[in-house]
């Protein structure tokens, strides 16, 4: 499957939608998608924190325990997960344009068993709905950047 890529831009500083894209204690309340978020490691977030998240995708729940396996504080991380013998990594990335930030991020899914190699056709002709969900859990976080203010 090749890499589904999004960008979006959001007028708030690179810290400050770095900080709320990295926030997972608040995700559920921020992204209409998320109906739940576990954190699975304590101190602040950065390279393996790992957390268990729930999630509506293609109208169904499904949940996840990923883990933050690149870690830059400001200006990229990468969550990496496997599930149903496929890794998966999203890959996000911050920087500055303009007064705001582009933001960046691509998915890609590696398939590793047989059964997900048979079925990684698949995958690919999903691409469009995968891609709008992406671009919801954006125009979410975009919407809370910009109308409320830093703390």
């Amino acid at each position: 499957m090749k890499p589904v890529v999004v960008e979006t831009e959001i007028a708030a500083a690179p810290a400050r939608v770095f900080a709320v894209f990295t926030d997972l204690a608040h995700g559920p309340e921020r992204v209409r998608a998320i109906e739940a978020l576990e954190v699975l490691t304590p101190g602040p977030v950065g390279q393996g924190t790992r957390f268990k998240e729930t999630r509506r995708m293609f109208g169904k729940s499904a949940t996840e325990t990923m883990e933050f396996v690149e870690f830059e504080a400001g200006k990229h991380y990468t969550l990496g997960a496997e599930s149903c013998g496929t890794r998966y990594r999203t890959s996000f990335s911050f920087e500055p344009a303009g007064a705001g930030t582009r933001v960046r991020m691509s998915f890609e899914a590696t398939p590793l068993s047989m059964a997900a190699k048979m079925m990684a056709p698949m995958l690919g002709l999903m691409t469009g709905t995968l891609t709008k969900a992406i671009q919801a859990d954006f125009d979410d976080l975009k919407s809370f950047c910009e109308q409320r203010p830093a703390p």
